[in-house]
Order: C-alpha cells, then structure tokens, then sequence
C-alpha cells in the first residue's frame, strides 16, 4: 500500500490500442491532479501523446515503439533496462498482456511492485457465448483501470471534462469559422461486423445534406476502401473529407468543434469523448455491456438492434455467424438522423 505523504516515481503501462489508451486519460488526469507529491509517467505508442496535453505537470507522456527500437525479447529487454535507470517505486500494468508483463517482471526485478489490470474473461464469455448470454453490464474500462491504481493503494476519483482548458482556435484557420451545425461521421472500425453498411450511411447525408441547421459534415477516414467516401465527396457540398490533411492532434481540435460526432465502435467515438463532443454511436457485434462506452457518453446515443445474437463478440473479431450482419442492416438510416438531428 502507498504511503500517500510519501512521493512515489510511478510507471504507468499501456500500448494499445487507440481507444483503449484514450480511455486511460480521464483516469491517468485525475490521478495526477489528486496526488500531486507522486510522479506519473506513461509508456505508450508515441502517436498517442496527442492525448495527453494539457495533463499535470506531475505527468510524462514516453513514446516507445515496440514495432521497431523495442520489438521482440531483445527490444524489451533493452527497454527495461532504460526505464530501470528511473527506478520506479511501482509500476501499474493497464495492458496485461506479453509485452506488459515482461516490462513489469522485469522492473520488479529492479525493486519496483507492480500491479495488473484483471479483465474478467470469465463475464466476456458469458456475454457473448451464443446460447443463454448474460447481458448483465460488466465493469467498464474505467472502472477496471481504477481497480488498479485502488490496488496499489491510491484509490482515484475521475473528475475530468477535456483535454483542453480552452477552446482551440487552431483548427479553425484550415476550417474556416464554424456557422451553424458541424457534424462528423467516422463511418469505420477495425472489424466488418462494426461497420454500418455505407449506402446506408449515404443516406444518412444525403438527409444532413438537405436539413438547414447543418452546415459541414466532416468523415473520418482512414485505411479502408475509400471509394465511398470519394464518392460521397464528389457528391455532397458540405461534406469535408479529411484523410491524410491533418494531424492527430488537429484531429482532436477539431472534434471539439463538433455538435456531434457519428461513429461506430471504434476508436474515434473515445477521441471524441476526450474533448467532451457528444457522440452517437452505432453498435453491432459488439455490445455498450462489455464496458467500452465512450467516457461519459449516454446509453441513449447508442444506436443498436435488439437481437438475441448480439453480443456475439467483445471486440468485433468474430464473423457473423448469418455473414449478413443483421445487427447492423436492420438499423434504418432513419434512426441515426433522429439522434444527431436531436437538440
């Protein structure tokens, strides 16, 4: 247990994947802000320090790229043995996985206690086995990162908004103003079984295309088939496709500056969470009761089928067992309108 008058140099462990890591912020903000005698530091990929400005200065973003200087044993090897020079008191695991654990393993061999994230494999599989399924919500990702920092002995209340203190005017300068409604749409996910089918989500702006309170519907797109999305570019006046034009940190700017964002569940709906942008999510094979629900986002915004399959998969892996994807062609375009279009 830690001695809360005693400062402690503390590591913190998570690498992936996106939106599980910007789930950390609102946990890793608070933690700093309440226990500012402690030093925070965060290992993870360095294209997610976008997340973590504005964090206390108790706190350090360290990129490391385990895909290229630390890859493999010898990668990991040679990583511990540069974080053992900071001697850490105690290292929290929010990963758990290999690569995580061999970090862990390896620092407490310098001295260093660490503690794991438990993920409660046993309440996945009974929510998503295919016969006599247990929608009973488990804890969410927050929760269960919480549990770690409880463990050590530094319970955490999550007291955040944003990542930004101040409205960031930045953006606007490749945007232009904002009038009127800006909405986005990130129409992909990591899985096929996650994805809203795009004709349908064409219709959903050819509608956005023709309302008068909207004035600039901006996708989020990224290493897909982007047909479509030319497509719907070539088409639409107020759609904005922004693939490749902006950094991640520019990304974040301008979700702030959405009424609302669209997206599936993936990695953009926690993004937006982050700079407190509304979002309404639409949900197949996956389920708001595995705990991945964007940081203070309403069960109401989730847009889902009630089908006794669902959910068939935590994290979207697995095909559909019909290949037709019915928890997501049986959502009416109709259905995503009445919620974005909702004041």
């Amino acid at each position: 247990m830690a001695n809360k008058d005693k400062s402690l140099n503390i590591l913190v462990i998570r690498f992936s994947s996106i939106g599980d890591v910007a789930m950390t912020v609102p946990v890793l903000d608070s933690f700093a802000r309440q226990y500012p005698q402690h030093r925070i530091t965060f290992i993870s990929n360095p294209r997610f320090e976008a997340f973590f400005k504005g964090m206390p200065e108790n706190f350090t973003f360290r990129g490391a790229d385990v895909k290229q200087k630390y890859k493999g044993f010898s990668g990991l090897k040679l990583l511990v043995t540069e974080l053992s020079a900071a001697h850490f008191d105690v290292v929290l695991d929010l990963h758990s996985l290999l690569r995580s654990r061999i970090i862990s393993i390896g620092l407490l061999l310098h001295g260093s206690r660490f503690y794991s994230v438990r993920k409660d494999k046993m309440g996945r599989n009974a929510a998503t086995r295919r016969f006599f399924k247990r929608r009973t919500p488990l804890a969410s990702a927050f929760d269960r990162y919480l549990k770690v920092f409880e463990r050590a002995g530094m319970p955490v209340s999550v007291d955040f908004d944003s990542i930004y203190s101040a409205a960031p005017a930045g953006i606007l300068e490749k945007t232009g103003s904002k009038h009127g409604r800006w909405i986005g749409i990130a129409p992909f996910a990591a899985h096929q079984t996650k994805i809203y089918p795009m004709e349908r989500m064409e219709k959903v702006i050819e509608r956005l295309e023709a309302d008068d309170s909207c004035s600039r519907v901006f996708v989020f797109a990224y290493g897909k088939d982007l047909a479509p999305i030319i497509h719907w570019q070539n088409r639409f006046r107020k759609l904005t496709f922004i693939h490749g034009q902006i950094t991640m940190d520019q990304e974040l700017e301008l979700m702030y500056w959405l009424d609302v964002m669209v997206s599936m569940d993936s990695s953009n709906m926690h993004m937006a969470s982050l700079v407190g942008t509304r979002v309404v999510s639409v949900w197949g094979s996956t389920h708001p009761v595995c705990g991945f629900m964007g940081y203070r986002q309403k069960l109401e915004d989730c847009i889902q089928t009630d089908l006794k399959c669902r959910p068939c998969s935590v994290f979207g892996r697995k095909p559909c067992r019909y290949g037709s994807c019915p928890c997501m062609t049986g959502i009416a375009p109709e259905r995503i309108l009445e919620k974005i279009l909702a004041d």
